[in-house]
């Protein structure tokens, strides 16, 4: 190197990095013509790790903390290069910097529904959404897996990966077992444990940490769910004979409501309301007994009807006045 080009190059003393936003997972700090002078400091904040890369290959990697960089701090890199022990020269290395803030509020949803087997409905299609948070734990796997060489890694260039790996997941777990889908929508909590833990391995390839997993909503398609909604309003009501009487009451107003348009609308929607009160009071009509024949009466005891003949209740067995 001539005595001009050694004036030019540019010597770094400190190295640190401040997040300028939120969503920034990694970042590679900028090295262009520049060497680390040999007793820098490197500053580490709370929430960052930093790793010292040669060649592709991660070197080094330091938590927390503030750190003079000498051959003594960075073993592995020295043996690397094969430096003297007592080297006082610059060297050039990348260095990059990791968020391992928590990562909150990533969205993940089932972009087409999941069909499982379901005990009552046969299969059905289940939709499903909800948000998880995660953090970088293993910034070597982050970088060999991930991140790379680029300059910038952020939050939106893994979402696609993670949420298409949790929709995968949430289906092996759920496609496969026979439990109704109301007692799965009443328990998302005790599935989103489940699918967690499938999750996490997969995370921890990568380099991450699953540290919060929510299934806000599990839905039907619109079709079942409606049905779904009949159903229960018809449990609800546990009688056919008060679910008719119901439904007659609230047809009555919509009936009587209707525009006619002239005489005839009007007698149209008049007939259709008497029609409907009289289902309405036939439905009301407590059930009785079928009066007794012309050679039959009732027993003066439990009112059954017996043969007229009859000089005891062939039902409770009491005497009977003769007629």
């Amino acid at each position: 190197m001539g005595l001009r080009s050694f004036l030019e190059q540019q010597f770094i003393d400190v190295i640190q990095w401040t997040e300028p936003a939120t969503g920034v997972l990694a970042y590679r700090y900028p090295m262009a013509n520049m060497e680390i002078q040999s007793g820098a400091k490197l500053t580490v904040r709370e929430s960052q790790m930093a790793a010292f890369v040669n060649e592709g290959r991660i070197a080094d990697v330091f938590a927390p903390g503030l750190f003079t960089l000498t051959t003594r701090t960075l073993p592995l890199l020295t043996d690397l290069k094969n430096w003297d022990k007592e080297f006082h020269s610059p060297f050039k290395s990348d260095v990059v910097f990791f968020s391992t803030r928590l990562q909150i509020d990533q969205k993940w949803g089932t972009p087409t529904p999941i069909t499982i087997r379901e005990k009552e409905f046969g299969a059905v299609r289940v939709r499903a959404y909800g948000i998880y948070s995660y953090r970088i734990t293993d910034p070597r796997a982050f970088f060999t897996n991930l991140s790379g060489t680029q300059e910038l890694y952020r939050v939106e260039d893994l979402e696609g990966q993670l949420r298409n790996t949790i929709v995968a997941k949430m289906t092996e777990v759920i496609a496969p077992v026979e439990v109704p889908f109301l007692d799965m929508a009443a328990n998302q909590g005790e599935l989103a444990r489940k699918v967690s833990e499938q999750v996490k391995p997969a995370f921890a390839a990568l380099g991450l940490a699953l540290d919060t997993f929510v299934i806000e909503n599990l839905s039907l398609p619109d079709e079942l769910q409606k049905f779904l909604d009949q159903r229960i309003s018809m449990n609800l009501v546990g009688d056919v004979g008060r679910y008719t009487q119901f439904s007659a009451a609230q047809s009555i107003p919509i009936a009587a409501a209707n525009p006619g348009g002239g005489g005839a609308g009007e007698g149209v929607g008049l007939g259709a309301g008497i029609a409907m009160g009289q289902t309405l009071m036939n439905a009301m009509k407590p059930q009785t007994s079928a009066a007794p024949s012309a050679d039959s009466k009732f027993c003066m005891d439990c009112g059954k009807p017996i043969p007229r003949p009859a000089k005891f209740c062939p039902e409770c067995g009491k005497p009977q006045q003769q007629s």
